[in-house]
């Protein structure tokens, strides 16, 4: 695969709980991580105290951050509306030629800065309300 521009990974938000994704405007930066919680099954019967952990268990969840500036009004809005009202919109992260991951997420983070003589930002930070699902690509191989 090659090198992938930075500004392709996007966030995506359902506008409008209809299926209507847009793109979070003004994102600079993103991120997508997905993380795996383990059970440790480790007894005193395991061969050589090697800790053991239970295939399959624990929890699996995803976080998305992005950092960027304003310049959608209608975007931005309604992130703020999804913070303060508590709602899990599905969102889309696309990974460039590698697919993209869809489900439920809400907003976890949400911060303002500014300087004097510079623009105003925002970060986002997005943690997974439920099953994520995962497209691939077409043009990825097995």
């Amino acid at each position: 695969m090659p090198v992938q521009n930075g500004r392709d990974l996007l966030i995506k938000m359902d506008m409008t709980g209809n299926g209507q994704f847009e793109t979070v405007a003004g994102l600079r930066a993103t991120r997508l991580g997905f993380n795996a919680e383990t059970v440790d099954v480790t007894s005193l019967d395991s061969t050589g105290r090697w800790r053991e952990l239970l295939g399959g268990a624990g929890v699996r969840s995803a976080t998305i951050s992005g950092s960027g500036v304003f310049r959608d009004a209608g975007s931005d809005a309604r992130m703020r509306q999804v913070f303060f009202d508590g709602e899990a919109p599905r969102c889309q992260v696309i990974i460039p030629d590698f697919g993209t991951v869809e489900g439920p997420f809400v907003i976890t983070g949400l911060e303002y800065a500014g300087t004097w003589n510079g623009e105003a930002t925002y970060e986002l930070t997005l943690a997974s309300a439920g099953a994520l699902g995962f497209l691939a690509d077409a043009a990825v191989g097995p």
